[in-house]
């Protein structure tokens, strides 16, 4: 069993947040968002899975897959990184997390509409950026 799998043994659906470093300002397309310009930095992906988390979790990490969410795009870039996956255990909805990074952390939000084409909560987007790595330290209140 790898590590991921033993992480989420206990969690077969919930609410993740995917921190992403890109190396290297790029232009990268993303589906039906078209041609999208990242500059260097770090981002949060927030989603979900509603079964199989641990499953959902390892196709993130994977670079070769089949291009099916707006996050695929990124997370099959050669200069993105995944650098740490938080997992939450109760049960905010991915958008109460995601509405978390941008209110009370300060973080950008970026690329209207990524991930969030049934986001009944008005995120506009469930990615958000940040220029530093200082926001490492900061964890979803639930998480602490």
């Amino acid at each position: 069993m790898s590590d991921l799998e033993m992480q989420s043994f206990k969690l077969n659906r919930g609410s993740y947040s995917l921190i992403l470093y890109l190396q290297i300002p790029k232009r990268i397309s993303v589906g039906r968002l078209g041609e999208i310009d990242f500059p260097e930095g770090y981002y949060i992906y927030t989603g979900r899975a509603s079964r199989a988390l641990a499953a959902r979790l390892d196709r993130h990490l994977r670079k070769q897959k089949p291009l099916r969410w707006h996050i695929d795009y990124l997370t099959c870039d050669p200069d993105v990184r995944v650098e740490k996956i938080w997992i939450y255990a109760g049960p905010e909805a991915e958008c109460t997390i995601n509405q978390h990074w941008q209110r009370d952390a300060g973080m950008s939000v970026f690329a209207s509409g990524f991930g969030a084409s049934d986001c009944q909560e008005g995120c506009g987007s469930h990615l958000v950026y940040y220029s530093q790595k200082s926001f490492f330290n900061l964890e979803y209140p639930q998480n602490k």
